[in-house]
């Protein structure tokens, strides 16, 4: 993982669906589930989907709040 990914985590919208608009890191971990089970669309998004799920999978969602405005 780079720590890049981390930021765009925070700043990243959502460009479609039911949350289009909402920061990757604040997609309910409901949503980030079935994304894991459907599978994670290619490129770029998926790759910082499937990190947001593991980081809320393992309850380490509160990392990424020192990140937030910054």
């Amino acid at each position: 993982m780079q720590p890049e990914a981390l930021q765009l985590l925070v700043t990243r919208t959502m460009p479609y669906g039911k949350y289009q608009g909402r920061l990757i890191a604040d997609l309910p971990g409901n949503y980030l589930n079935w994304m894991a089970r459907t599978g994670f669309p290619k490129g770029e998004l998926g790759k910082l989907l499937a990190l947001m799920h593991e980081l809320d999978h393992n309850g380490l969602s509160s990392l990424l709040d020192p990140l937030r405005n910054k």
